[in-house]
């Protein structure tokens, strides 16, 4: 990936937020399959543009959900996670109203989030003593 892709510019900032985001159906119930895995990532990606994020990968798990995301910098991360699990779990329990009869919810209120960038820690940390430096 070149400097030139590896970050999205806007009228007043340059940024490059990834995050790697895994969530799981209520109790880690196995519910994700037989076409719901399928119908999830449509919804997933229809939420993503809606919001303009990018999906650059995206792993449906019997049990869980592996994302790994591009944002910009107006949306908190929280706010990304909550709606794709609210506008995921409405839609897939209209569509399998099984699925409201086995759970209460769809998903559990937790997620993993981890920002993943180009930089380490280190990285980072030894720039910014190195600017008393200067």
């Amino acid at each position: 990936m070149t400097l030139a892709n590896r970050y999205t510019s806007s009228s007043h900032s340059v940024y490059n937020l990834g995050y790697h985001i895994v969530f799981c159906p209520k109790y880690r119930r196995k519910v994700l399959v037989d076409g719901i895995d399928e119908r999830l990532k449509e919804l997933l990606m229809e939420k993503a543009k809606e919001l303009d994020l990018i999906i650059e990968s995206m792993e449906v798990m019997p049990d869980h959900v592996h994302l790994f995301i591009r944002s910009k910098p107006i949306y908190a991360v929280h706010f990304v996670i909550n709606q794709l699990k609210g506008y995921s779990s409405v839609c897939l329990r209209n569509e399998f109203p099984w699925l409201r009869s086995r759970l209460p919810s769809l998903w559990t209120r937790s997620y993993f989030v981890e920002s993943v960038g180009h930089i380490s820690e280190e990285t980072v940390r030894k720039y910014i003593e190195d600017q008393k430096k200067v």
